[in-house]
């Protein structure tokens, strides 16, 4: 008996199981769980439409990623808006792609004024979407002071500065409180610096020594958060926002980064015994809902294709 199963990213799984009945009964009722199935199927139809598998070893694709570089003095950030103690640099000691694999090293060492190196590449205007389902699976930095994110800001600016044009945290994780995964928005309305943003937290096992896959749903009214396909926080569009309260309705692009210390990462110091960290990313996978797919999203669904002789 074959055994497909779609989960919430309507992305298919084929799995072989050997299978005995003993009654017409047990036919019945797996041929309706089948059509039952497999009416929800186009409604989760989401399509690939960009990635990076991470294959080729060296440097990161340049044709899909930038780099963020220094210490946002040059942007009018110093310490990224958030008084951390990195500096970004494009070097292969802070992101290279290896055995198959993107790594970025958060380093202890003196560049510029900072005593830190590390990485923030960004996809902008190489990977810029409006909505989609975007999913990163990676393995993060441990220890006291490290702050890596993934995480998205507006490729336009359309609703002016920070956070008057939004921000998605799809993910972000402090090694002072080891485990503990968060996602996030800032807007006008919504923002840390006024005490108002809206997110959610999770306890993941083995954060620093397991692969998980973080991911949002954005869609036109609503954004889902998840770790390993399971759902934590949803920020759904009320029918009052504006764009003080949802500028999501403009292209986004990613970020990956470590950061070192700063207002939040580094509340409890750093400590200089930890290093080199990295975060280490499998893929990143983009995918966005075929215009022609209709009906409600299904959280997974099993579907079993008939085709096994009766044992009796």
């Amino acid at each position: 008996m074959r055994i497909l199963y779609i989960n919430n990213a309507g992305i298919a799984s084929l799995i072989l199981r050997p299978l005995t009945w003993h009654s017409a009964a047990r036919r019945i009722l797996l041929s309706a769980i089948f059509f039952s199935s497999f009416a929800g199927l186009s409604a989760a139809n989401w399509q690939l439409v960009w990635s990076d598998e991470f294959e080729t070893d060296g440097y990161p694709d340049p044709d899909k990623w930038s780099y963020d570089l220094g210490t946002g003095q040059s942007v009018g950030l110093v310490g990224w808006g958030n008084n951390e103690a990195q500096y970004y640099t494009d070097r292969l000691e802070n992101a290279r792609v290896e055995d198959g694999r993107l790594i970025i090293e958060a380093r202890k060492e003196a560049m510029g004024n900072s005593a830190y190196t590390s990485a923030r590449m960004v996809t902008r205007e190489k990977g810029d979407w409006l909505y989609g389902r975007i999913e990163v699976r990676a393995m993060m930095p441990a220890g006291v002071g490290t702050w890596p994110a993934i995480w998205m800001l507006p490729t336009d600016w359309e609703y002016g500065g920070w956070p008057a044009s939004g921000e998605i945290d799809i993910m972000e994780h402090v090694g002072f409180n080891m485990g503990t995964v968060h996602g996030t928005i800032h807007t006008n309305s919504f923002n840390h610096m006024i005490g108002t943003d809206r997110g959610g937290s999770i306890q993941v096992d083995q954060v620093a020594t397991a692969f998980h896959t973080y991911a949002i749903e954005w869609e036109p009214d609503t954004i889902r958060w998840y770790v390993d396909d399971q759902e934590y926080f949803e920020f759904p569009r009320q029918p009052h926002y504006g764009p003080d309260e949802w500028p999501f309705d403009r292209r986004f692009h990613l970020i990956l980064n470590i950061a070192i210390g700063g207002n939040w990462g580094g509340q409890q110091g750093i400590d200089d015994s930890i290093f080199p960290q990295t975060m280490e990313v499998e893929y990143v996978r983009v995918y966005q809902r075929d215009e022609d797919a209709g009906g409600p999203q299904i959280p997974g669904a099993w579907i079993y294709f008939l085709n096994t002789p009766k044992v009796d």
